[in-house]
C-alpha cells in the first residue's frame, strides 16, 4: 500500500491547488534530467526540475495484477531539454523515468507515483510523445532462446562467429548525393552484388552524422551509382563527401548462412523443424516443403 506523506496528505485533504508533476529522466549513460509542469523550476534531492520545458502528462493508465500499465508524456523538442538529435541517436532508449506528485509550495512534500522506462518515442515536427512502460513490462520480455527455422544469433557475435572485419562482408563508401530522406547515392570501395548489404548496418565515419548508425533496408546498383535505402533518415541531412562503413546483411536463413557466409556449422536455427503446415498435409501430393510457409501461394 502506498503511504502518502502527512504534509502532502494535508494538502490533498484541504483541496489545495499547489500540486504539480515532476519527472526525473535517467539515461543509461548516467545523465539525469528533470522536468516539471509547474511554472517555475523546482529542486528536489539536488536535481533541478526545469519549468517551461514543454513536457506534460499526455495519458496514464494503471492495471491490476500482472497486467502491463503505462502512460505517455508529451512535449517539445528544445535545445534546453530533449533534442531531436539525441532522440534520433537513441540516447533516450530504455531511459528510466520517475513520476512525482509534488507540492510546489513545499517541494519536500512529494509522492512517488510511478517508476517506468521509456519505450517508443514518436516525433511529429518539433514535438514528441514518449511511451512510458511500467515495471510489469519486463515480464513480457523474452528470456532465453526461441526455437524457430531462422537463426537467432546476431551476425558476428560469439555464437555466430562470422568475422565482420573480412573485406567480403565490409566496405567503406562515400556519399555522392542524398536525393531524398533515407535514400543515398554512394560510391563504394569495391564491387558487390545487389542486396549484398540489404538488412545490414551503416555507420557514419565523417560528416554531421559521424558516430551514428542506421539499418539498411535495401542495396542496389543502377547505371551510374550504388543506391542505399535506410529504414530511417539520418539525424542530420547527409552531404556529398560524407564517408561511412557498411556491414553485410543476413536474413537469418540457412541458405544465406551457408551460401553467403560459409558458416553453416555455426547456424543457430532449426531449419528442419516442421512448421504448422505439417499437421495440415493430407497426402504425398502436398510435397516435401515443411518450412511453415503458406500452402496456398
Amino acid at each position: 500500500m502506498r503511504v502518502v506523506p502527512p504534509r502532502l496528505a494535508a494538502r490533498l485533504e484541504g483541496g489545495a491547488t499547489t500540486l504539480c508533476r515532476c519527472w526525473a529522466l535517467r539515461r543509461r549513460d548516467g545523465l539525469v534530467l528533470g522536468f516539471t509542469d509547474h511554472d517555475r523550476d523546482l529542486v528536489l534531492s539536488g536535481v533541478t526540475y526545469a519549468a517551461r520545458s514543454g513536457l506534460e502528462a499526455a495519458e496514464a493508465s494503471a492495471e491490476l495484477g500482472f497486467a502491463v500499465g503505462g502512460g505517455e508524456v508529451a512535449g517539445a523538442l528544445t535545445s534546453a531539454g530533449i533534442t531531436e538529435i539525441d532522440v534520433a541517436a537513441g540516447l533516450y532508449d530504455g531511459a528510466g523515468v520517475e513520476t512525482w506528485l509534488v507540492d510546489w509550495d513545499e517541494p519536500e512534500a512529494r509522492l512517488l507515483l510511478d517508476v517506468a522506462t521509456l519505450g517508443e518515442i514518436r516525433r511529429e515536427g518539433g514535438a514528441f510523445v514518449a511511451e512510458l512502460r511500467g515495471l510489469m513490462h519486463r515480464l513480457e520480455v523474452m528470456v532465453g532462446r526461441s526455437f524457430r527455422a531462422g537463426c537467432d544469433a546476431e551476425l558476428g557475435d560469439a555464437r555466430c562467429r562470422v568475422d565482420l572485419s573480412d573485406p567480403r562482408f565490409r566496405a567503406t563508401g562515400t556519399v555522392r548525393a542524398a536525393s531524398e530522406p533515407g535514400r543515398l547515392s554512394v560510391a563504394l570501395a569495391g564491387t558487390f552484388t545487389t542486396d549484398w548489404f540489404s538488412g545490414g548496418r551503416l555507420t557514419w565515419d565523417t560528416g554531421a552524422n559521424a558516430g551514428h548508425a542506421a539499418d539498411l533496408r535495401g542495396h542496389r546498383r543502377d547505371v551510374t551509382a550504388t543506391i542505399l535505402d535506410l529504414w530511417d533518415p539520418p539525424p542530420r541531412p547527409a552531404a556529398a563527401g560524407d564517408t561511412f562503413t557498411l556491414v553485410a546483411g543476413c536474413d537469418k536463413s540457412l541458405a544465406a548462412c551457408r551460401g553467403k557466409f560459409a558458416n553453416a556449422l555455426n547456424f543457430q536455427g532449426f531449419p528442419h523443424m516442421p512448421g504448422n503446415d505439417f499437421v495440415l498435409r493430407s497426402g504425398p501430393e502436398a510435397g516435401a516443403r515443411l518450412d511453415g510457409s503458406s500452402l496456398f501461394r
